[in-house]
C-alpha cells in the first residue's frame, strides 16, 4: 500500500486476500530446494544466501514497512552471532536453544535501543543507528577476552542438529537448517505485515503525523516493530555463528549493515520478497564476480546498484510489478 493506492473498502477482506498463497510464491520456495540436487557443491554459499535473506527480511520490516532507516542493523546481527557463539564455546552447543538464545539477546537489545531510535527521525535516525553499531563494534574489539577481538571467536563447537545430524563440510545440514529457519521466520513476518498491526505500520510510514489522530500509538508500534526486527536479525546472526562455527568481528561492521541495505534496495523494500531476491542476486553476483575479477569486483556491483536505482527505483520486484500493471492495463 503506497500513497497512490485506492482506499480499502473492507480491510478484513483485503487482509484475507493478502494472506492467501499465490502459485508464484509456492514455486519460489520449491525452487529453494534445487541446490540440493542441481548444485550440491554450492550448498555452503546457499546457506549464506539464506542467512543474508533472513537478515534482509528483518531490515525490510522496519525500513520497508515502518519507514525506519537504519545503517546499524548489524548491531543486532552481531549480537546474536556472538551470543550463540559464546554459548557454544562455553560448552552449550545445542543448536536450537543457542539459536533461540541469540534471537532473544538481540530482541532485548532491540527493545532497549528502540527508546532511543524512535525519538529521532531522518538524518538523526541514520546517525543514531550507525552510532549504536559502531559502539558495539568497538566494544567487541576491546573485549577480546570474551569475543576474540580481531582474531574472531574461535573454538565454537556445535552439537549435532536434533542429536542426529552433524554440520558437515559440504553444507547439507547447514543449508537445510538455515532454509527452515528462513521459511519459519518468513511465515511469521508475512503474517505480521498482513495483520492490522502491519497495516498501521504502513500508515505510519506514509503519514506519521496523521496516525495518532485516528488513535494509533505511533511510537509504541514503532518500538514494537524495531524490537521484532532486531530479534530476527539476531536469529540470522546466530545462524551464521552456528553454521560456520566461527564469529568474526566483521559481523558488527558498518560494511555488513551497508551490504544488507544494498540487498534490500536491489530487491525492493516493502515487498516482502524484496530482501530475499536481493540477497540471492547480491550474494551470487559477489561470488561470481570475485572469481572473475578479484580486484575490481566491487566496481561491477556498484554498476549493478546504480542501474537498478536509475531504471528500477522501487527495486527489481517493484519494476516487475509496474511492468505487470502496464501489461494488464493495455
Amino acid at each position: 500500500m503506497d500513497a497512490k493506492s485506492p482506499p480499502i473498502a473492507d480491510p478484513h477482506a483485503f487482509l484475507a486476500a493478502q494472506v492467501r498463497w499465490r502459485p508464484i510464491e509456492i514455486a519460489f520456495w520449491l525452487a529453494t530446494l534445487l541446490p540440493f540436487v542441481l548444485s550440491p557443491s554450492y550448498l555452503v554459499l546457499a546457506s549464506h544466501v539464506a542467512i543474508a535473506a533472513l537478515f534482509a527480511l528483518s531490515l525490510d520490516l522496519i525500513l520497508g514497512y515502518a519507514g525506519i532507516i537504519s545503517l546499524g542493523h548489524a548491531a543486532f546481527f552481531g549480537f546474536g552471532a556472538y551470543t550463540a557463539g559464546i554459548l557454544a564455546k562455553a560448552g552449550w552447543g545445542e543448536p536450537l536453544s543457542g539459536l533461540a538464545g541469540g534471537a532473544c539477546a538481540a530482541l532485548l537489545l532491540g527493545y532497549v535501543t528502540s527508546f532511543i531510535v524512535t525519538r529521532v527521525s531522518h538524518l538523526s535516525l541514520i546517525m543514531v543507528t550507525l552510532g549504536i553499531c559502531l559502539l558495539f563494534y568497538e566494544g567487541a574489539n576491546r573485549m577480546g577476552w570474551l569475543t576474540g577481538g580481531d582474531d574472531g571467536l574461535q573454538g565454537v563447537v556445535m552439537w549435532p542438529l536434533l542429536g542426529r545430524f552433524d554440520f558437515d563440510l559440504y553444507g547439507y545440514v547447514a543449508y537445510a537448517y538455515a532454509l527452515v529457519a528462513l521459511f519459519v521466520s518468513f511465515l511469521a513476518v508475512r503474517r505480521l505485515i498482513h495483520s492490522p498491526f502491519g497495516l498501521s505500520l504502513r500508515g505510519i510510514r506514509e503519514n506519521v503525523r496523521r496516525m495518532p489522530a485516528i488513535g494509533a500509538p505511533t511510537r509504541r508500534r514503532l518500538r514494537t516493530a524495531y524490537t521484532i526486527s532486531a530479534g530476527f536479525a539476531g536469529l540470522a546472526g546466530a545462524l551464521l555463528a552456528q553454521t560456520s562455527q566461527f564469529v568474526a568481528l566483521e559481523v558488527l561492521s558498518f560494511q555488513r549493515s551497508a551490504e544488507i541495505l544494498v540487498m534490500l534496495v536491489l530487491g525492493g523494500a516493502g515487498r516482502l520478497y524484496g530482501g530475499l531476491v536481493g540477497a540471492i542476486i547480491f550474494m551470487v553476483a559477489r561470488d561470481q564476480l570475485a572469481d572473475m575479477n578479484p580486484q575490481y569486483w566491487y566496481f561491477w556491483l556498484g554498476l549493478l546498484l546504480i542501474t537498478v536505482v536509475m531504471f528500477l527505483p522501487n527495486g527489481i520486484l517493484g519494476g516487475l510489478a509496474q511492468l505487470l500493471a502496464r501489461w494488464r492495463a493495455s
